[in-house]
């Protein structure tokens, strides 16, 4: 009986924990993900939902470059996870202080279109199984391309589309260099920072981003993208 049970378990342990993420994320590699646990929340929360799909070759590449200058310079060189930047930040938040994150691109996009916002070790567990899978099943322009339709950029906004209408009035394609920089510059905290309006800290960092965007240009760090 014990072990008849135990294999039952093992089986439901496979189907839903590897077999379960797996189909999913392949059907994702061909349709847009649906709406995702943080936008459920935040519409509770009364902040509204505005998401405008677009395939990757409608959003400018000074976004991208602007993004994986903000946010992840490896991320045509890594396999999904930063291990030195992992390792800094956990050094850095057993001091105590401001809590400092290491996650890549892809991890961000594991997270935000599969599991629930808040932290905890389960999440990070699944979080890394999710970008092992994107890495393998939607290579590195699917990613990209989810992850810019889906990151947060506003109350209620989500996807480059909606936050390039909403802040400056023109497409994702029709970015300018600055306008793009501004975007990427609020990702860290899109409900207090604004793109439109930015402060004297927004500004200086979207400066930052624009020279290091164009490293990213000028050393090929996006071409995986393309």
């Amino acid at each position: 009986m014990f072990g008849r049970l135990f294999r039952i378990l093992m089986v439901v342990v496979l189907v839903f924990g590897l077999v379960g993420p797996a189909a999913v994320v392949a059907v994702y590699r061909f349709v847009p993900p649906p709406m995702t646990f943080l936008m459920v929340e935040r519409m509770f929360q009364g902040r509204g939902f505005d998401r405008r799909w677009v395939p990757l070759q409608r959003i400018s590449p000074r976004l991208v470059g602007a993004v994986i200058a903000a946010e992840d310079s490896g991320f045509c060189q890594h396999h999904g996870f930063e291990f030195a930047a992992m390792q800094k930040a956990m050094v850095a938040n057993e001091r105590g202080g401001k809590i400092r994150g290491g996650s890549t691109i892809s991890q961000q996009t594991a997270k935000n279109v599969f599991l629930w916002p808040h932290r905890d070790y389960v999440r990070k567990g699944l979080e890394a199984w999710f970008t092992v899978l994107i890495e393998a099943i939607w290579g590195k322009p699917r990613i990209m391309e989810v992850y810019l339709n889906s990151i947060e950029w506003g109350p209620g906004v989500y996807g480059a589309e909606a936050a390039a209408q909403r802040n400056f009035h023109v497409s994702a394609a029709n970015l300018t260099p600055a306008q793009a920089a501004r975007l990427a510059a609020i990702v860290p905290k899109p409900l207090e920072w604004k793109a439109a309006r930015p402060g004297p800290y927004i500004q200086r960092r979207s400066g930052r981003i624009v020279a290091r965007a164009g490293t990213v240009r000028r050393q090929g760090l996006a071409e995986c993208v393309w």
